[in-house]
């Protein structure tokens, strides 16, 4: 993160960084101050965007051509990093190929974004020498999430920009140690340091060292999980930390599914909303009531100390984990501390090997860390990628897979507000933020709210086709003609009651930033 403030552009897609990302947002700042171009590219016009030397408001769901229309300038135009390519990368020719039918004039009929700005953009990042990319879930929650990330893995590799200090395609992560859970084998199809459960040699070891003979066939992701809790295939559910019934897509479905199980249990420190549908609820501990690490977004391994102990029958999250596998008749979770489990940890993953407690000290360390003279790895693929050469990808652009119609004319894309987190689990227990906003809204823009007769602050119903809610309207130039947004921190104003369930074919992750909608004054339709 630190290399941020010396990059000379920033291209920021898909993040509205000073609101989800306030203190990364602070070193784009430093970075611009010291003379960073910074380029931005989102269907808002979120705060980040002006102090943005060029903002582009592309069409929700059209990141893939906008990308793929930058790089066609780029290579038009010579700005491409030929040695880098040639020594690099394979499968240049194949993108080549692919992005000479995205001309800057085709890419603007299809994205809304100006010739001109694309042509523009193109320059400013492959000119400036140290260009970074910055991308959260804007990129990444599309039923195309993951060509929008290989296209900007394109776009860095075409340009060089990436294995060298203050470049790179930098994935913003949504929540505190989403890298750590990612890290840890919190994904289906992976054991620690995404070590493919089919994978023989990688599946033996852990097998060795558990005692245990493990399937290698890949498990659920979320999105199935509650599909198979609904279908009645999946009987029992176990939850952390987690509050799908704000969260998830389509949530009329997610708590049909959930009602539908036989056995329910929530491990929490907050009565949410999940945990009211819990046929069992597990008190787990607070982040100031354990010890452990995280990992956040830059690989950086860092230790926490507990400050005090849980709270009456509360315990620490991985000894309940310990508890309920013991009870379920398995060995090997005898640990007496953190320490141990972490020591286990580094023994079964390469890139852990050579981190330890006593070596984390206050600013820890970054992975890889393969041995224990190792001083971490500050950037990743400095002199080669870890696959060998880093492969092009000629992707094509894909509509969304729920465009407006006649009856739904709106596009709507959720996200975040400054003044509260995720499904407001904490900060809706928080006094100050609540004062600061405590409902949903709707973003209009000033064109749409007149062609509805809609004026400021009135109550509106919006509907998809999987379900309506009752917010309070904001009129806004920030959203473009044609495009809605709404807030998903408000249970009792739910934007995902109207998200669609569509899912990357890939990353199975939903299609939460594009579904349409209708806004009808209260009392019509």
């Amino acid at each position: 993160m630190p290399e941020i403030e010396d990059a000379a552009c920033i291209f920021i897609i898909g993040s509205n960084t000073t609101e989800s990302h306030p203190l990364i947002a602070s070193r784009v700042l430093k970075a611009k101050s010291k003379g960073a171009k910074i380029v931005v590219a989102d269907p808002r016009k979120t705060q980040i965007a002006e102090y943005s030397e060029l903002y582009m408001r592309q069409r929700p769901g059209s990141d893939v051509a906008l990308i793929n229309g930058m790089m066609n300038v780029i290579i038009s135009q010579g700005w491409h990093d030929k040695e880098f390519i040639e020594n690099r990368t394979e499968g240049f020719d194949d993108l080549r190929e692919k992005v000479k039918d995205y001309t800057p004039e085709k890419v603007e009929k299809i994205t809304g974004v100006a010739k001109d700005d694309i042509i523009r953009a193109a320059e400013m990042y492959a000119k400036s020498g140290k260009s970074s990319i910055l991308y959260c879930m804007g990129i990444t929650q599309h039923s195309t999430g993951t060509d929008n990330v290989l296209s900007l893995c394109n776009l860095s590799m075409l340009t060089g920009n990436i294995g060298k200090s203050n470049t790179g395609v930098n994935p913003l992560r949504g929540q505190n140690n989403v890298q750590g859970a990612c890290d840890m084998g919190g994904l289906p199809v992976v054991m620690t340091a995404y070590q493919s459960v089919k994978d023989d040699a990688a599946r033996q070891k852990f097998e060795t060292a558990w005692g245990v003979e493990l399937p290698n066939n890949t498990g659920l992701t979320l999105m199935e999980m509650m599909n198979g809790a609904g279908d009645g295939s999946i009987k029992a559910l176990i939850i952390l930390g987690e509050n799908p019934l704000v969260s998830d897509p389509d949530l009329k479905h997610v708590r049909e599914a959930l009602a539908k199980l036989e056995l329910f249990v929530v491990q929490d420190i907050i009565m949410t909303e999940t945990v009211q549908a819990a046929t069992v609820v597990l008190a787990g501990s607070s982040i100031a009531e354990k010890d452990g690490t995280v990992t956040n977004t830059d690989r950086r391994v860092q230790r926490v100390c507990k400050a005090t102990d849980p709270i009456g029958n509360a315990k620490s999250d991985w000894q309940i984990i310990c508890d309920l596998a013991k009870a379920m008749g398995a060995s090997g979770f005898d640990f007496s501390s953190t320490e141990e489990v972490f020591d286990e940890i580094t023994s079964l993953t390469p890139s852990y090997h050579g981190i330890s407690y006593s070596r984390l000290g206050q600013d820890g360390l970054q992975w890889p860390c393969p041995a224990s003279d190792h001083p971490g790895t500050p950037f990743l693929h400095k002199d080669k990628f870890t696959k060998g050469k880093g492969t092009f990808t000629a992707i094509d652009f894909k509509e969304p897979a729920e465009l407006p119609d006649q009856d739904y004319p709106l596009t709507l894309t959720t996200g975040r507000s400054m003044f509260q987190f995720h499904t407001g689990t904490m900060s809706r227990n928080c006094p100050t933020l609540e004062g600061e906003l405590d409902h949903a809204y709707i973003e209009i823009n000033p064109t749409d709210a007149k062609s509805l007769g809609i004026i400021e602050r009135e109550l509106v119903k919006v509907s998809s086709r999987r379900g309506e809610v009752e917010v309070e309207t904001m009129v806004t130039p920030r959203v473009g003609k044609g495009v809605v947004f709404i807030p998903f921190h408000f249970a009792e104003s739910a934007a995902n009651m109207l998200t669609n369930t569509a899912l990357d074919p890939v990353a199975k992750i939903p299609e939460f930033k594009v579904c349409a909608v209708k806004v009808e004054k209260m009392g019509e339709g």
